[in-house]
């Protein structure tokens, strides 16, 4: 079923060779154990700390990214994530009619879990890129339910990314994504996607409608 949520018409460093040096000197018995021991924890918390930093300070730094990490908000549930997503601490009727609408769509699917097959950038503009994001719901019985959404994407002044809810989307915009999106028709990743979609309908005839009546 095909979604466009933020634009209606509704993707090491090789360990180098140590080489070990015979240290003459000290014997390994010499040396106090316990001075080891807090030497190793003490440098397992600072390499935790590093990864922990990196980790929260990555953000957002493509549009991808940024789409990728809303639609997992979507999936789990998390609001607040979502929110933070769209840099906003409280949604407006739009986007919080939007949230509750996608959040219970995903939840009427009840997926075990899901697997993004392709996401990329359809075009920019300035600071603004029209991304897509191809994904399966992985549902009880293990068959894959493909699924399609855009989200029109911002990028901030600190250089990350942020998704625009529905009230900044301007007409232009939209009109640009529309003629932009019918281009990307024609490619091979939304060419995939119609052929996953229509091969799970036909092994499924009637999924859509249990769906639909669900949503009522």
């Amino acid at each position: 079923m095909e979604q466009q949520k933020a634009v209606r018409k509704k993707k090491r460093r090789p360990a180098g060779k140590n080489s070990r040096k015979r240290n003459s000197g000290i014997s390994l018995n010499r040396i106090n154990i316990k001075l080891i021991a807090g030497a190793v924890v003490a440098a397992a918390l600072v390499i935790g700390l590093i990864f922990a930093v990196r980790s929260c300070s990555a953000g957002n730094k493509s549009p991808e990214k940024a789409v990728k990490t809303l639609v997992t908000s979507y999936l789990k549930g998390k609001e607040k994530k979502i929110l933070k997503c769209y840099d906003v601490k409280k949604a407006d009727e739009d986007l919080q009619r939007e949230i509750s609408a996608t959040i219970t769509y995903f939840e009427a699917h009840n997926p075990k879990k899901t697997k993004i097959t392709a996401c990329d950038t359809i075009y920019k503009n300035g600071k603004n890129a029209y991304v897509y994001i191809i994904y399966n719901l992985i549902l009880e019985n293990d068959q894959s339910y493909p699924c399609i959404s855009t989200y029109m994407t911002q990028q901030k002044e600190d250089g990350k990314y942020r998704i625009l809810a529905p009230s900044e989307i301007t007409d232009e915009m939209k009109k640009e994504a529309a003629e932009k999106y019918a281009l990307f028709m024609e490619t091979d990743p939304y060419k995939k996607y119609v052929t996953a979609y229509e091969t799970f309908t036909k092994k499924n005839p009637g999924y859509e409608e249990k769906l639909a009546a669900k949503l009522r």
